[in-house]
């Protein structure tokens, strides 16, 4: 099924997100973790896309491997940063032929290398204009399906960290909708009023298409210390601190990390969110733990 079909539904749905693993174990580690989540039934599994571009070929062998070897509908990362028109258009084209139907176009961030990275050089400065390409390929007629690519985009309740005037990333997020984005994959969070406020200002401004909240469960102190360096700017609050100061070792403040989450996700449902995206660090206890907790049964 299309995801657009997907995303039409009444029903809030469910998806992950995994990176590409780099090694042969770590690849078959992926696939039982993928295997696990499968009985779920999530509505779609992301895949992600190294800085610059990094994993290219990895990404696109673990989408292709997806689409052929599961019934779950891939969704592949696709990034502005050292793009050519040229490259895209040949990957846009080999995911058509792979009968991909998504994808998630971010601006995605320089090569760790290169810290003073001219966006002005590049075929792409913003994810617009990514979003723009896509649609332009759709309307193009070259993907087999006649509705093209669903095409989502990044949001960022709390705040995007490079834009620290948010009516500015208000105007950037809607600029990406009008260029033809579907739907709107937001950035973690840990506090849901966050996240809520954002789909109300979302409201305000016009953007009315489907924003699903991104959750990742704490699993470990340092990984949470990992978090707040990469999501620059993510917000811990007080009652999540406090309960980690209680736990007394690694089980412990994975307990509460998946508690925790699993509070965000029912308070999430009954604000009548339009789905869940979980960043499951290519694991898949805590998702499972997730659903059990709130009652959702597989082929929800």
């Amino acid at each position: 099924m299309h995801l657009l079909d997907l995303l039409a539904t009444r029903r809030p749905g469910f998806s992950f997100e995994f990176f590409p693993p780099r090694t042969p174990g770590s690849s078959e580690d992926l696939y039982q973790t993928i295997r696990e989540l499968e009985p779920l039934n999530p509505t779609f599994v992301s895949v992600t896309y190294g800085a610059g571009g990094g994993t290219r070929e990895l990404t696109h062998d673990l989408v292709v491997r997806i689409k052929e070897t599961t019934d779950i509908p891939p969704v592949p990362h696709l990034t502005c940063v050292g793009h050519t028109r040229a490259e895209i258009d040949a990957l846009l084209a080999r995911y058509a032929a792979a009968g991909v139907t998504a994808i998630l176009a971010l601006r995605g961030d320089p090569p760790r290398d290169q810290p003073d990275y001219d966006w002005s050089k590049g075929d792409f400065r913003h994810a617009s204009d990514l979003v723009r390409f896509i649609r332009e390929f759709n309307e193009s007629g070259r993907h087999p399906d006649p509705r093209g690519f669903a095409i989502g985009v990044a949001g960022f309740p709390e705040g995007h960290p490079d834009t620290p005037n948010r009516l500015l990333e208000l105007d950037h997020l809607k600029a990406k909708i009008d260029e033809g984005a579907n739907y709107i994959c937001s950035q973690l969070f840990f506090d849901n009023r966050d996240f809520l406020d954002f789909r109300d200002r979302c409201d305000l401004i016009g953007v009315r298409v489907p924003i699903l909240a991104g959750i990742m469960p704490v699993s470990s102190i340092q990984g949470m210390k990992r978090m707040a360096e990469l999501a620059a700017g993510a917000r811990f609050p007080a009652a999540l601190l406090r309960a980690l100061d209680r736990a007394n070792g690694p089980e412990a403040v994975e307990r509460v990390g998946i508690h925790y989450a699993a509070q965000q996700c029912a308070g999430l449902l009954d604000a009548g969110v339009h789905g869940i995206h979980f960043y499951t660090l290519n694991k898949s206890r805590a998702t499972r733990e997730i659903y059990q907790s709130l009652g959702l049964p597989a082929g929800v």
